[in-house]
């Protein structure tokens, strides 16, 4: 087996089961050496905790690109989620530019939105910096909202394919060359990924948990970025991360006391069957 390297760019929270706490974890068990760069450092995640910490990294990142290049230091992909701001975004495109091996892959997960609204941190000067980012992407997975927000859709919590396919190409047009929608829901009880490549649409649908996580996003890219990484094609790859989250939200779902986020952890094995097939 080639042992590739991946970097993740994102935040740490120190408590709460997302970002780079998901990350690192899920894609080294992978079998990838996985390398990081925080975004900022927050005593807990922000939903549902009151009276965390903050300290934002972004006046260390380019310094830790420059050593970076000086040492010769190259990553297989660059694998992005929650950054704090605009100038992160910049930061984050010169070392995907600076710091890739021949064969790379930069992977964005745009963090940024849900259920039809930005997150309170942003506002449309940052959809605007992130445009930039998601359109270098060679895959890029946001969910309906952040798709919306990037394209100028108008957002619908109803819709159908015809909707979807028209999200989808509008991003592959920004200069996205593959296209993993989550959250694709045309049917009650169910959901999906929808996954967009070579001008084609394929879909994959699974079961709706109602009990939601926080985190599970982070878990979802961590994991596609693992299995992409190990030589899984895009559809396989959103497919088998789309698998283990829902064993993850399963295996948290009869502990209420647990509602800051999802018990990845005990489910790694079958994330590392599955990739490992």
């Amino acid at each position: 087996m080639e042992y590739k390297r991946v970097l993740t760019i994102q935040d740490i929270s120190c408590l709460g089961q997302c970002s780079m706490t998901v990350a690192l974890p899920i894609i080294s068990a992978c079998g990838i050496e996985t390398a990081v760069l925080p975004s900022a450092v927050l005593s807990t995640h922000t939903a549902g905790f009151t009276g965390f910490t903050v300290r934002d990294l972004a006046g260390d990142m380019p310094g830790i690109r420059e050593h970076w290049v000086k040492e010769g230091i190259r990553f297989d992909a660059v694998y992005t989620g929650y950054l704090g701001s605009s100038e992160q975004v910049d930061y984050v495109l010169d070392i995907a530019r600076d710091c890739a091996r021949d064969e790379f892959a930069l992977i964005v997960d745009p963090a940024m939105a849900d259920h039809g609204k930005l997150y309170p941190a942003f506002d449309m000067a940052y959809v605007e910096a992130m445009k930039k980012l998601c359109g270098a992407a060679d895959y890029l997975l946001p969910n309906i909202t952040e798709a919306c927000f990037l394209c100028g859709m108008e957002y619908k919590a109803e819709y159908d394919e015809a909707y979807i396919l028209t999200l989808v190409k509008a991003l592959a047009e920004m200069g996205v060359k593959n296209v993993i929608l989550t959250g694709v829901s045309y049917s009650p009880g169910k959901t999906g990924i929808a996954v967009y490549r070579n001008a084609a649409l394929e879909y994959y649908e699974h079961e709706f948990l109602p009990n939601s996580c926080h985190g599970t996003g982070d878990i979802y890219a961590s994991a596609f970025t693992g299995a992409l990484i190990r030589g899984k094609d895009a559809f396989e790859s959103a497919k088998l991360a789309a698998d283990y989250t829902l064993e993850c939200i399963r295996y948290t779902a009869d502990d209420p006391s647990h509602w800051y986020g999802a018990k990845f952890e005990p489910v790694l094995g079958r994330l590392i069957e599955a990739v490992n097939r």
